[in-house]
């Protein structure tokens, strides 16, 4: 970490429009970085699930914040959980004073730190005061939509806001319009291209990507109109889009595209969604 870095505290596993807002505040500070931890799932033994965002995605997301962030992108760091899991919340702050040379954070109102989430956003201020960090509490960003999202006990926070949790939700129904709405862009997802035996093709037109190949979560089984297939980051294709339980259908009506996308050896594509629909 730079000496001078301004960190915006978080799990930023969705990058929505809440933790950009995260990102704004640090950057009227300094260089804006997202501070995150990494191996949760493995320490409480949590069931794996996809990223919202894939990881060899999150740096063009993150450059799309620029313009928001004074043309400064925001850059990730990030801390295995194992070795903060135990610290105290006097602890943790200490090692984001001396250890990374940290000069400011910002956190959501809701922010949990320590040892089983013992320190709260008042504490945080304190202890940060106390090691010469500046500490900056944003309001969480709602949810103007209000739409009622499925929470559970552990989760008693979800008072509206924004969040990871919503955005899934979101997913999982289909909605790639509220979906844009709670992530500030349209969805992306991201696949690897199996060897050509596991490529099915069907005509010039078609492609069929087994799911087993998803870099990222796709929205609800189901059809997709109006959908962008990119072959790279300059260019993109008008597709169609159909999941089902076991492929990721491409359709496109450029007879020639997929063979030109095939013989240029592409592994990883992409398909963006459009905002104005939904599954149907």
């Amino acid at each position: 970490m730079a000496f001078g870095g301004i960190v915006a505290l978080g799990k930023f596993d969705a990058l929505h429009i809440g933790h950009r807002e995260l990102a704004i505040q640090a950057s009227k500070a300094g260089t804006p970085f997202l501070l995150s931890f990494v191996g949760m799932a493995e320490v409480f033994g949590w069931e794996p699930r996809p990223p919202i965002v894939a990881k060899c995605d999150r740096k063009r997301v993150l450059n799309t914040w620029a313009p928001y962030c004074g043309n400064v992108a925001p850059a990730e760091f990030s801390v295995e959980f194992s070795s903060v899991r135990h610290l105290t919340p006097r602890q943790f702050v200490e090692k984001l004073s001396k250890e990374l040379g940290v000069c400011g954070v910002v956190a959501g109102e809701n922010y949990r730190f320590g040892y089983k989430a013992a320190g709260d956003t008042s504490e945080l201020v304190r202890l940060c005061e106390e090691y010469g960090i500046v500490a900056n509490i944003v309001s969480s960003v709602m949810d103007k939509t209000q739409l009622p999202v499925v929470t559970s006990s552990t989760n008693s926070k979800e008072k509206g806001q924004v969040s990871s949790t919503r955005v899934r939700h979101a997913l999982a129904e289909g909605d790639m319009k509220y979906v844009s709405e709670l992530l500030g862009r349209k969805h992306r997802l991201k696949l690897i291209l199996p060897e050509q035996e596991g490529l099915i093709s069907k005509g010039s037109n078609r492609i069929s990507v087994p799911k087993s190949c998803l870099l990222n979560l796709s929205p609800k089984d189901g059809s997709y109109g109006n959908c962008s297939f990119l072959v790279d980051y300059n260019t993109q294709l008008p597709c169609k889009t159909v999941i089902d339980s076991t492929h990721i259908h491409i359709e496109s009506d450029q007879k020639t595209s997929w063979a030109d996308v095939l013989s240029q050896g592409c592994r990883v594509i992409s398909i963006e969604f459009d905002t104005s629909e939904g599954v149907f």
